[in-house]
């Protein structure tokens, strides 16, 4: 795993050590005060040109165009809120997609597949172990916004999201978020509204490739703002799960990867 990890930056791979310990409390500080942590430079510039040389390729012939226009809550009614209510304003998401079945063996792939990785996100998320997806097609995602493309406005359903940037787009594309925009025990349609309309100046998260980030997204809003220019935003999206056997239905599927098998 040395040739695909920095492992002298983020020594995944030494648990029950002091260093393995402080990156531990390095990354739970970062959650704690910014509901995330960026590692920048986790993944060597060599494994990220292998893995592109795998990725660009298969982006012009075999990826899904994804392409919808939703609320920021992702559901068509939300009690509480008229049909024209300023935080049911529509937005659109678009981005092509690669699965999993489409990255088997590549370096990212042994990013996800390495049991050091999970116990790592288990430790910082105070989980007794997480697990890989079953899947066949979820788990490993690698979506490509290209220019005109964004990820809008949305909560995420999962109590984190790890990610891998593999390549910075030449304009735009910009990780963006207002955090604890909501809570459990306040909606707060209003400010919602507010973040819709542009009254609220979210924080801008720009990325280098290479850099792993783990995000808390249920309460915080956020999108990747529209890329713009030649080069594409791309990234991928590695998902753990806290029980083993984890699948997507055939309708989730069919909505997020436009296949079911």
């Amino acid at each position: 795993m040395e040739h695909i990890v920095d492992l002298d930056r983020y020594p995944l791979h030494r648990p029950d050590t002091d260093a393995w310990r402080d990156l531990v409390a390095t990354a739970k500080a970062g959650l704690a005060r910014d509901g995330l942590f960026n590692f920048e430079g986790f993944m060597r510039p060599q494994a990220l040109a292998t893995t592109l040389a795998h990725v660009h390729p298969r982006m012009e012939v075999e990826s899904f165009h994804h392409c919808r226009w939703h609320n920021i809550y992702f559901r068509d009614h939300v009690d509480g809120l008229s049909a024209d209510d300023p935080a049911l304003t529509k937005v659109e998401t678009a981005n092509h997609t690669l699965c999993h079945d489409q990255m088997r063996g590549t370096p990212l792939d042994e990013i996800y597949q390495w049991p050091a990785f999970a116990t790592f996100l288990a430790a910082v998320m105070d989980k007794p172990r997480l697990h890989v997806m079953d899947d066949p097609l979820a788990g490993l995602n690698v979506l490509e916004y290209r220019a005109g493309e964004a990820l809008n406005w949305h909560f995420d359903r999962s109590i984190f999201t790890t990610t891998l940037l593999l390549q910075e787009p030449s304009e735009g594309g910009v990780f963006e978020y207002a955090q604890n925009l909501r809570s459990e025990d306040d909606p707060n349609h209003a400010g919602i509204a507010d973040l819709l309309g542009g009254r609220i100046t979210p924080t801008r998260l720009p990325q280098t490739a290479g850099t792993l980030n783990v995000f808390l997204g249920v309460n915080t809003a956020h999108r990747v703002s529209t890329v713009q220019g030649a080069q594409s935003r791309i990234v991928a999206v590695l998902s753990h799960y806290d029980t083993p056997g984890r699948s997507f239905s055939d309708s989730e599927r069919m909505g997020f990867f436009g296949r079911v098998s």
